[in-house]
């Protein structure tokens, strides 16, 4: 059995590199390469939701771990907020196939968001988040590493100008506001979905969805229904336009201010006017 499942996730990193070289593993080497994500000496935690994309996260920073010209250290950190024995098992089950030596510790999320009430995911999210840098930095990381890829990024981007009247999406990695010389990385930024869909199906791999049980009932299934509208207005718009997804992603990279009627200085929070600048040209 052992020797089996040893075969197995040989056979499942080939795949990475091999057969999913040109859509994963190039991709995500991208990232890493023009983000600056990773560098020399960094000790870094590698989140795992149990989920399809914080599972192929670990195997690509596994693998780039292996064939690096630099050092740095990885901690797959599994935080249980509440699972059923069930989940907890097939989390458990997944990293042991996948030869991915996880570090788990327990919280009581699922139970303080149940106590709650109000907006469960957001709250949920955040305090996610919180536990996994607190987590981290008592083991003495200096950078967690998040499984967003590319659809997260565009999804976001429509999101925010559907929804929220702003544009504006996530970063490929940021400071941490509350812990002191701790980031966060999203080293599969470049990464499409359907690719990481396609990977987990070729490895005959299932993986967790989401395990919370106040999502149902919770006012926050409108926002998950939004984003699976936004993907929806994605696959249409790709359906005229092939190249849509991947334009809408260059944009971000490619932003004009001068055509922009307002932005928002990032440090400040100021609103800045175009009229600021045509009043000047005028004088």
């Amino acid at each position: 059995m052992a020797e089996r499942k040893f075969e197995k996730h040989i056979e499942i990193e080939r795949s990475i590199i091999k057969k999913y070289r040109k859509t994963i593993w190039v991709n995500f080497i991208a990232a890493v390469q023009e983000y600056e994500l990773i560098q020399e000496n960094d000790k870094i935690a590698v989140c795992i939701s149990g989920g399809k994309d914080s599972m192929i996260l670990a195997k690509c920073m596994q693998q780039l771990q292996k064939h690096s010209s630099y050092p740095f250290e990885l901690v797959f950190l599994v935080m249980d907020p509440g699972y059923t024995p069930e989940n907890r098992a097939l989390i458990e089950e997944n990293a042991k196939t996948l030869n991915i030596p996880v570090h788990i510790f327990e919280s009581d999320i699922f139970d303080v968001t149940t106590r709650v009430g109000g907006s469960p995911c957001y709250l949920c999210a955040r305090m996610r988040r919180g536990c996994l840098y607190s987590k981290a930095q008592e083991l003495g990381c200096n950078k967690i590493a998040l499984g967003h890829h590319f659809d997260d990024v565009i999804e976001t981007v429509l999101m925010s100008m559907c929804y929220s009247s702003e544009i504006k999406t996530m970063l490929p990695k940021l400071h941490s506001t509350n812990f002191e010389g701790m980031q966060l990385i999203r080293p599969l930024y470049r990464v499409k979905e359907a690719d990481i869909i396609s990977w987990a199906n070729y490895n005959g791999l299932h993986f967790l969805q989401c395990a919370c049980k106040l999502t149902a009932q919770s006012k926050d299934r409108e926002d998950l229904s939004k984003r699976k509208e936004t993907k929806s207005l994605i696959k249409y718009m790709n359906s005229i336009n092939p190249n849509a997804a991947d334009n809408i992603f260059r944009s971000l990279h490619n932003v004009n201010l001068a055509t922009m009627p307002a932005y928002r200085d990032c440090d400040s929070g100021e609103i800045h006017s175009f009229l600021e600048k045509f009043k000047e040209q005028e004088k």
